[in-house]
């Protein structure tokens, strides 16, 4: 007999696991104790489930049902969850043993994916503790029936978000604001077959938000391809187990830096894309610029960014990361990047190249955190003949909603700014349809309001216009009363003196 778990189910079920473990590790550290868990519960369960159904199929044949063939993944007998929910004490090492086994019996799909956490340290993790998480999550069966892909991922989604919220500064390396993601996703509108890739995925919310893109629609989506890079284990390990855990089998997570060592690599060329998403990490400082300049795969196509911002490495990686005939990009940036003097001389080749499509600013809040204003870029390496030589700039800055301390685009916003976008043509106080050339002889600058004034500029200039006006007014009035009454006191001191 199933029983359904509802969404509501879910979220309390995953929430009290990291509810058990207040005050005993940072929130920022949940993560890397919660997901394993979960994951390592969902796959016991769910070969439990096959194993009933391939025993049912075969009228009982036990051996039958343990065939490989009858299972996603291999659970060895001695790690699978009923036993560790067993174990009295060294519930942290039982734990580890299970994780480690479960990856090595599988090791084409799930090698390392558990993480490094450090399950044994009794100071920070006692046998208690794990033991009250063990029966918390055994509260629940997660098999598909109960508990759907797509239910399950939307759980997982909630979860990281609750994080993010918890954590505070830490959230932003596996956090993006996903009504930003659904916009970028939305614009880049990805199709059944084509390849996804994100060169600093965090826990993959922009490549499921694809697949979450076709599912809406109707339309095929399981031979869409995902690939991502990051350079964190524990958020790349929490990548392939969201993409596991959405349905997914056809994706490929790999871990490391992306600009020293890109991993996703195709003889002695970066692999190429269809769709790239992407919120690298805004100006960072720590990174290798004399290898860029000097850049084995070629990526330094339009220069070798500053040492203290690596935003256009990241930029140029991804435009090197685009299939030629229907490669395009969306990326998440800070606004410096469309005038920053330091980077303007890479900016004026890109636009001579005519790679950059649209330019859309977005309002304060929706970087994770952080109250900058954020951009999003959308390149193709292939622009349609009526967008060639052009760009569209969107200004959106008031396109966003508040509240609970949480900023957000709401579906009409992201309607509005999609439709802007494919239609491509001018609206009063939004959007401008730019040449390249009168870009370029504003230096390069895409700074949106050189171009686009938006309603608030217009109302402030409507006042200043207003204001304008009435000055000379005033001046005149009171140039009229003071006459007034310089005359009136004539008559006064002339009837005195008198």
């Amino acid at each position: 007999m199933t029983q359904r778990i509802t969404q509501q189910q879910l979220e309390s079920y995953l929430w009290g696991a990291a509810v058990l473990l207040r005050g005993t590790i940072d929130a920022g550290d949940y993560k890397q104790f919660i997901f394993p868990l979960l994951f390592f519960k969902r796959l016991c369960d769910v070969f439990d489930e096959e194993t009933a159904a391939a025993l049912k199929e075969s009228g009982g044949d036990e051996e039958f049902a343990a065939y490989p063939e009858n299972h996603r993944f291999q659970i060895p007998e001695a790690a699978h969850w009923k036993n560790v929910r067993e174990a009295a004490k060294n519930v942290g090492a039982a734990l580890q043993s299970a994780m480690r086994s479960i990856e090595t019996a599988n090791p084409d799909k799930l090698y390392g994916i558990f993480g490094d956490a450090q399950w044994t340290n009794k100071d920070r993790l006692s046998d208690a503790m794990l033991r009250d998480l063990v029966e918390h999550f055994s509260t629940l069966e997660l098999t598909v029936a109960n508990l759907p892909e797509d239910e399950l991922g939307q759980g997982y989604e909630y979860l990281i978000k609750k994080f993010a919220d918890d954590s505070g500064h830490t959230a932003a390396e596996f956090y993006t604001n996903r009504t930003v993601v659904h916009l970028m996703t939305e614009m880049l509108d990805v199709q059944p077959g084509e390849s996804v890739y994100d060169p600093t995925c965090g826990s993959g919310g922009m490549l499921l938000s694809c697949v979450t893109h076709l599912r809406k629609q109707k339309k095929e989506w399981r031979n869409v391809k995902l690939y991502g890079q990051e350079r964190n284990l524990m958020t790349s390990s929490i990548a392939r187990m969201n993409c596991f855990l959405h349905g997914i089998e056809d994706f490929r997570i790999e871990r490391g830096d992306t600009l020293a060592e890109p991993k996703l690599v195709a003889g002695d060329q970066l692999q190429q894309f269809d769709v790239v998403l992407a919120n690298p990490p805004y100006s960072i400082k720590q990174w290798d610029r004399d290898a860029f300049a000097a850049d084995p795969w070629g990526r330094n196509l339009y220069g070798t960014p500053p040492q203290g911002r690596a935003d256009y490495a990241f930029w140029q990686h991804i435009q090197c990361s685009l299939t030629p005939k229907n490669g395009r990009c969306a990326i998440l940036f800070p606004h410096g990047v469309l005038f920053r003097q330091e980077e303007a001389e890479m900016r004026r080749k890109m636009i001579e190249a005519d790679v950059i499509e649209c330019v859309l600013g977005l309002g304060p809040n929706l970087f994770y955190n952080s109250p900058m204003e954020a951009c999003v870029v959308i390149c193709r390496a292939n622009k349609p003949k009526a967008r060639k030589n052009k760009v569209l700039l969107i200004n959106a800055v008031g396109e966003v909603t508040r509240e609970r301390a949480q900023s957000f685009l709401t579906d009409d916003h992201i309607e509005r700014i999609v439709k802007t976008y494919e239609k491509f043509k001018d609206v009063d106080g939004f959007a401008k349809v730019v040449t390249n050339k009168a870009i370029l002889e504003k230096d390069g600058n895409l700074s949106i309001p050189l171009y686009v004034s938006t309603e608030t500029t217009q109302t402030s200039d409507e006042n200043a216009a207003s204001q304008a006006t009435a000055l000379p007014e005033a001046l005149s009035a009171w140039l009229t009363s003071s006459a007034d009454v310089r005359s009136a006191l004539g008559k006064l001191l002339d009837g005195v003196s008198r």
